[in-house]
């Protein structure tokens, strides 16, 4: 695979960290990102991906002429358009990457973009994007901290750990066993209403409900993880609105230490340029 110069470099900071664990899938999706996004070379699309290409952001039509046109107009020109890449993950075919966009609107947006590769060409993909907005009440930002994975042999029990927290707090409603998911108060928010430790979670969802406004998870999609970091792909509502919760989560020794996210909006099918699902 031949790759430009800006590609390799960046392939270079991932491989490290990869191995065996999603690697091809993970140098395809970076090249991918970095060629068209950073590169802003439109012929990206016709190197990394193939039809039937499948997407599921609810505006963008599917199928790759759709994404072409999104590309020569939104990102090729636009000379306000940059996008920085922060993290990459690959769990088998899926590769994962969270960064900020700049110039889709007058917010940068942060977001998680999700690729399934299929002979080593990208075939499908999901988001989620919300507007950068100002540092937390413990100083973090939505998309700072650690990038390095770590722990490629306890990838499978960290995603079920994580798994599990979903399924019986934020689902199962079961928040007396809380606790038990994490290391007394040491954890880091990047959520920007948040505070750090648990007391800063638990302020920060009754600061939500003194508001009247109720966040409920009911549906897990997709659990996806390499080494120290898990993502979770599930549905549910907050404010009364159907929404996509994208939840990055860092475990260290067995306990969750670190969280992002991105929460978005879901189009009902009738508003949507596809329809394929936002999951």
């Amino acid at each position: 695979m031949k790759l430009h110069s800006l590609a390799a470099a960046v392939l270079v900071s991932f491989s490290v960290s990869s191995g065996a664990h999603g690697a091809n899938t993970k140098e395809i999706v970076t090249a991918a990102m970095t060629e068209l996004m950073i590169e802003k070379n439109v012929d990206a699309i016709d190197t990394y991906f193939a039809e039937p290409y499948i997407q599921h952001n609810q505006r963008v039509p599917t199928g790759l002429e759709a994404l072409k046109s999104l590309a020569n107009a939104a990102i090729v020109g636009n000379p306000a358009f940059k996008y920085e890449m922060i993290r990459v993950l690959a769990d088998g075919d899926m590769g994962i990457v969270h960064g900020i966009y700049t110039g889709f609107g007058e917010t940068p947006l942060v977001a998680f973009d999700v690729f399934r590769v299929e002979n080593e060409k990208i075939v499908e993909h999901w988001d989620n994007l919300a507007p950068v907005a100002a540092k937390n009440p413990s100083g973090r930002t939505q998309t700072d901290g650690p990038v390095e994975v770590t722990d490629l042999d306890m990838t499978e029990a960290n995603k079920a750990l994580v798994g599990d927290f979903i399924d019986t707090v934020l689902i199962g409603g079961a928040f007396d066993k809380l606790p038990d998911y994490f290391d007394g108060d040491n954890y880091i928010q990047h959520n920007s209403n948040i505070a750090d430790g648990l007391s800063g979670l638990s302020a920060g969802l009754k600061a939500l409900a003194d508001a009247g406004i109720t966040m409920k998870i009911t549906k897990r999609h997709k659990l996806l993880g390499e080494g120290n970091f898990v993502l979770v792909i599930s549905e549910g509502e907050l404010a009364n609105q159907a929404s996509a919760f994208y939840d990055l989560f860092r475990v260290e020794n067995g306990k969750i230490a670190e969280h992002w996210d991105v929460i978005s909006a879901i189009l009902p099918a009738s508003e949507a340029a596809n329809s394929n699902g936002k999951f």
